[in-house]
């Protein structure tokens, strides 16, 4: 199953500055091969649900080497079964077009 997620990784007791972290969790990211994209208050990731899922876990265990005790972390989860649509797409459907009047 297809899936895009929203995840905002947040290690705990590191310090003030979490771009390490986070920069860490992209080259996770990266090297699972999935596409994301790097927003300020977290990533947007899609691909099939088991990489996916898989990423978030590897993503865990990557902080963890780093030095963080513990994590907290939300995530959005988006499935779809009737069509493919990338978060892309999504954004793409709303800032093309015109709201509607009052």
């Amino acid at each position: 199953m297809w899936v895009s997620i929203d995840l905002c990784v947040v290690p705990i007791g590191v310090g003030i500055s979490l771009s390490p972290y986070i920069a860490a969790c992209v080259e996770v990211i990266k090297e699972k091969g999935l596409d994301y994209e790097l927003g300020p208050n977290g990533t947007s990731i899609e691909g099939e649900w088991e990489q996916v899922f898989e990423c978030v876990k590897a993503c865990h265990e990557k902080v963890h080497t780093l030095g963080a005790k513990r994590i907290y972390t939300t995530l959005k989860v988006n499935s779809r079964i009737d069509r493919l649509q990338s978060f892309r797409e999504k954004v793409l459907s709303v800032t093309s077009v015109k709201p509607p009047s009052a």
